[in-house]
């Protein structure tokens, strides 16, 4: 295709959106037409079950959510990026860490990515000779970027509701420019995950009340990050050493394991960039519980790990610490026990009665 020539038709436009997609960076691109989605229309239902726990403001836009055409009336096509962010393996955690999502503890992601996609806005636009009207949006918008990457063929929803595709995987950060550009949209692929159940089984806390659906209420990336009050006191054990996020239906995923291929080649750095910080790595449980708020702001600049406030990153470090099992947690534990937040206060007494019970039979959590 000569750049110098502007596309005339939808099946021109859609192949010069993922040539630029790629070009800037993103390991994935297809194109869903700009509307509902046999996947989009569950949410209804699913916010009607009350999996989407406090998250409010899902229902307060969530019209918007199932229709693209309700963010950006004259949408025609919505470009669904992938960008690959995770290894595909790591070394276990030392005695005493913390457990951190493996997407968090780098620049945040929605800075990153939301500018690779407002740049393909604004080549289209170049390459249009106009102005068009456009949204991009990197998990931070009423869109539903996984039905739409479903239906561009990016991916498939696997079991574990998160978007699988055969050679990267599902360490995807997804991101969706919406445009009232006409392009040619992609067959959806084929559902791979057949008869295997690995991540429904694997996660620690029955968050799948079925295959396909996640009970939001139950899972511990939602209450370590988006939950703000006290964590539900049965789900506490199985939180283990988790403090932001879970990765463990991701982690037991064949398509991530022996299947998976290595991740692609990274020219513009990206990944280098989202990769997590050393400090947030394998973060000890004694510096978590030590950090004041200034501490924890100068620690979390620009990072994703800013959405659990300096309160919840807290509170979920005084869980990991009671299932830890190591009385050197001890002195830490208990000064958040006598402290004036009441929140903080219970789940360190919750942690002392472990922790002064001694270790569980089976060793630390």
């Amino acid at each position: 295709m000569d750049p110098r020539t502007p596309p005339d038709d939808p099946q021109s436009w859609a192949a010069r959106a993922r040539e630029l997609a790629l070009a800037l960076g993103f390991d994935r691109a297809g194109i869903a037409p700009a509307e509902p989605t046999a996947h989009s229309a569950f949410l209804r239902e699913w916010v009607a079950r009350g999996y989407a726990g406090t998250m409010d403001w899902i229902g307060r836009r969530l019209e918007e959510r199932v229709d693209p055409r309700r963010v950006l009336a004259s949408a025609r096509s919505v470009v669904v990026t992938g960008f690959v962010y995770a290894p595909h393996d790591r070394p276990p955690l030392p005695p005493g860490a913390a457990e951190v999502s493996r997407y968090a503890g780098g620049e945040d992601y929605h800075d990153v990515l939301v500018g690779r996609l407002r740049a393909l806005g604004d080549a289209l636009e170049a390459l249009a000779g106009r102005s068009l009207e456009q949204r991009a949006y990197v998990d931070t918008g009423p869109v539903l970027e996984r039905a739409l990457a479903a239906r561009a063929g990016v991916g498939w929803i696997g079991k574990n509701s998160c978007v699988i595709d055969r050679e990267l995987g599902s360490w995807l950060f997804l991101g969706v420019l919406l445009s009232e550009l006409p392009m040619e949209p992609d067959a959806p692929v084929a559902d791979h995950c057949g008869t295997c159940r690995a991540c429904l089984d694997a996660c620690p806390t029955d968050a799948f009340p079925e295959p396909y659906v996640l009970d939001a209420t139950r899972c511990i990336s939602y209450t370590t990050i988006e939950l703000r009050g006290d964590i539900p006191g049965a789900l506490r054990e199985a939180h283990g050493s988790r403090v932001f996020g879970c990765d463990v239906c991701q982690e037991v995923c064949p398509w991530n394991g022996r299947r998976a291929r290595e991740r692609p080649a990274d020219p513009l750095g990206l990944r280098e960039r989202i990769a997590a910080r050393p400090e947030w790595r394998a973060p000890t449980l004694a510096w978590l519980l030590s950090l004041s708020e200034d501490d924890w702001r100068a620690a979390t600049r620009r990072t994703a790990l800013r959405r659990a406030k300096h309160r919840g990153l807290l509170r979920n470090a005084l869980v990991a610490a009671g299932n830890s099992g190591d009385p050197a947690l001890l002195p830490h534990v208990r000064r958040h026990a006598e402290g004036n937040d009441a929140l903080l206060a219970d789940h360190a007494r919750w942690a002392l009665t472990r922790l002064e019970a001694g270790p569980p039979a089976g060793g630390p959590g």
